[in-house]
């Protein structure tokens, strides 16, 4: 059990990154009152975020291929760790959106570590089920931030939320100190060129097209679900913010659950030889159909339209292992941090661009059309996986 170690360790630093980017989230309906921002204000500051997390995602890939996780993992949480204590002493559009960058530029090590240490440290034949512990702490950190900052911000005010987001970072740091001396994160052993296809991901490959277009287009909702849903239970739902933070977990419970489920499907569809992933793909494909339900959330009331939330992420969860699955299935390990980079990059991007329209949205009360909008868009994700991953992966003569 001891060589899952090192990924259990991803998993809470993937917990806290995803604890540091919800906070604002949950408390946005209290934090917009107070401050006096809009709805579209709100989505600019989530696109700093994703705009900061999008560039760095790829660079902190590239840094932990190289200079491995030891050092990279420590630089980059200690980084983000003091961004989200900034937000304590925010007042406005600027402030606001200047730490939100500087906590996205730190929180792109998030994904790439992640997988980094899965390929480094578990055999091919755990790396699904690996992946999904690494990837879970996302979902986790999300389901668990309205019951643990709930009360802080109801006993001390929102500031005091991100004070107590600084500080866990601090504490995994030293944590990290420890676990990070074992032998196999110091002193990696890189797997053999024939892992994959032999070949390095490039801009004009196909199958980087299919795993963008699967991670980020798929993904989606998790963004439009994280991001917006304190302010659409706040809005037409009318909602206090205690009560928000008493039901907002349950939507990142589907994605939670996801992980897990799509990754063991993973590990079994792999160990059968399909090099598309393919009978994860026909499951996949059947769930999207399932999802498209998502865009009558708004006419489903409380209790259904979390129930269409908690869908959306479980569906939404299976896109991010697949196109993961699939991606270090061709390129095998060797380019692991970049691969992750390069996917959680693409799904910020769409993010940074999405979330200020829903905001418009939300100001107009156009519930209806940020619904479809979210709903559609993974539609249009899976069509882009499936055209470009039946594409032929040539195998170099290193394969």
């Amino acid at each position: 059990m001891s060589r899952w170690i090192p990924v259990v360790s991803m998993l809470l630093v993937s917990l806290i990154s995803y604890v540091d980017r919800s906070t604002l989230a949950l408390l946005a309906p209290t934090i917009l009152r107070e401050t006096h921002l809009t709805g579209e204000q709100y989505g600019l500051v989530i696109s700093a975020f994703s705009i900061a997390y999008m560039v760095s995602n790829p660079l902190w890939g590239w840094i932990l291929d190289r200079a491995g996780l030891r050092r990279g993992m420590a630089a980059a949480v200690a980084w983000w760790s003091a961004a989200s204590l900034a937000h304590a002493f925010a007042g406005g559009f600027w402030s606001f959106g200047a730490a939100r960058a500087a906590l996205g530029f730190g929180e792109g090590a998030t994904f790439p570590g992640g997988l980094r240490a899965v390929v480094q440290t578990l055999g091919s034949e755990h790396r699904g089920r690996g992946l999904a512990v690494a990837y879970s702490g996302g979902s986790l950190g999300a389901l668990i931030t309205p019951l643990i900052v709930t009360p802080i911000f109801l006993w001390w005010g929102w500031r005091a939320a991100f004070w107590f987001t600084g500080g866990i970072g601090l504490a995994w740091l030293a944590m990290w100190a420890v676990v990070s001396r074992r032998k196999d994160i110091r002193d990696p052993q890189p797997e053999a060129p024939a892992a994959g296809t032999g070949r390095r991901p490039k801009a004009g490959d196909t199958a980087i097209w299919a795993f963008m277009s699967a991670y980020a287009l798929g993904a989606l909702p998790l963004g439009f679900v994280l991001y917006s849903a304190s302010l659409y239970l706040a809005g037409p739902l009318g909602r206090n913010q205690e009560f928000i933070g008493k039901v907002l977990w349950l939507p990142p419970a589907g994605w939670e659950i996801g992980y897990f489920f799509w990754g063991a499907l993973a590990d079994r569809s792999l160990a059968r030889g399909e090099e598309r992933v393919g009978a994860l793909g026909r499951m996949l494909a059947a769930c999207t159909l399932l999802n498209l339900a998502f865009a009558a959330a708004p006419a489903a009331g409380l209790w259904g339209g979390l129930g269409l939330m908690v869908l959306a992420m479980f569906v939404a969860a299976g896109f991010v292992v697949l196109a993961v699955a699939y991606a270090t299935h061709v390129y095998g390990s060797a380019d692991a941090g970049l691969i992750a980079g390069v996917g959680a990059g693409s799904w910020s991007l769409l993010v940074a661009i999405a979330m200020p329209l829903f905001g418009r949205l939300f100001d107009r009360h156009d519930y209806s059309l940020a619904f479809w909008t979210a709903t559609v868009i993974p539609v249009i994700g899976y069509a882009g996986w499936r055209r470009l991953s039946r594409r032929p992966v040539r195998r170099t003569a290193a394969a």
